[in-house]
């Protein structure tokens, strides 16, 4: 790990000044079960590291008009005892996914949407397209765990486990900065970045994630995640969930796949295929089957797309409590 300069500042205009204005600069410590990583391995050596974990401002779960405010400093651990969150089981559910013990005492709800790919080319140093001597590391080697939505050249998948879940619940994101502070939607908040110098995220260097918006809970939602093994904390395939319905009957769906594209991935077909539909066992296999449509599995990960269309019908059936 290389030297660097610690801040701890204790409010966010206190926080905003230290960031600097490239990724080199400063680098922003939460829960740090992702950054202490990422230093350690040599893969990001920021000349300040910036703890946020004492501002009071990024704390708290609250009621926010008809919906809830999250803080970017909430732990997993926080987020799962809140009951102001009990209309949000797509959420809550991801949350329960991360089952290390740790990692729910100390990770937070901003660091797991600004966390970095957890693919291993990645995490060696050869960058976010990974590529060498011009050749597709992914393309061309052990791809078993990538992408396989999206035509390039970026085929990590993201790592957020509650990326998908907030894009299905039309969450908001709030970021801050110097010159103020701005509101993303979660669907805009992930990138497919297009080159090697771009970024995974809708944020700039000088500006910190300080909150989550989620909506009215107006809907039926899910998330359903398919894990090689309970212990790990990032799924092979996953999909949330949120239904407006009328009456028995669906109005309107949205189905977000996670972890098998470099961002959250909307199967819109298949949300679309569901209006004026009734969630069944056949019609949520028949959503499944439609929001893998255009899978592009590369060498190695074919089994993703079945897990995929899986995830998706069990979610629907939660959401809409029907048994399988």
């Amino acid at each position: 790990m290389q030297p660097f300069e610690y801040a701890s500042p204790k409010t966010l205009k206190e926080a905003l000044p230290l960031l600097g204005s490239s990724w080199a600069d400063a680098a922003v410590l939460a829960g740090g079960t992702d950054l202490l990583s990422l230093m350690k391995e040599g893969v990001v050596n920021p000349k300040r590291v910036v703890n946020i974990k004492d501002i009071a401002e990024l704390k708290g779960v609250a009621k926010a008009g008809s919906g809830v405010r999250i803080g970017a400093a909430v732990t997993l651990d926080e987020l799962l005892s809140s009951p102001l969150l009990r209309a949000y089981p797509a959420l809550t559910e991801a949350a329960r996914g991360v089952s290390g013990a740790q990692m729910r005492n100390m990770g937070t709800v901003g660091g797991d949407l600004c966390q970095r790919p957890r693919c291993w080319y990645f995490r060696a140093g050869f960058g976010l397209i990974a590529k060498h001597e011009g050749k597709d590391l992914v393309a061309d080697g052990d791809n078993r765990y990538h992408a396989i939505f999206g035509d390039g050249p970026a085929r990590f998948v993201s790592a957020s486990s509650f990326g998908p879940a907030l894009v299905a619940l039309g969450a908001k994101i709030k970021v801050a900065s110097v010159s103020g502070t701005r509101e993303v939607d979660a669907a805009k908040f992930f990138v497919a970045p297009a080159s090697a110098d771009a970024r995974e995220a809708a944020i700039q260097p000088n500006e910190i994630v300080t909150e989550v918006v989620l909506p009215g809970a107006a809907t039926k939602n899910a998330t359903y995640e398919v894990r090689q093994k309970d212990a790990l904390d990032w799924p092979l395939a996953t999909a949330s969930v949120a239904l407006t319905m009328k009456g028995a009957s669906v109005g309107s769906a949205m189905i977000v796949l996670g972890h098998v594209a470099p961002t959250p991935y909307v199967a819109s077909d298949a949300g679309s295929s569901l209006a004026g539909k009734t969630i069944t066992a056949a019609s949520a296999e028949a959503a499944g089957k439609a929001a893998v449509a255009g899978a592009k599995p590369l060498s190695m990960n074919a089994y993703k797309v079945q897990l995929a269309s899986t995830a998706v019908k069990r979610a629907l059936l939660a959401a809409a409590g029907v048994k399988a």
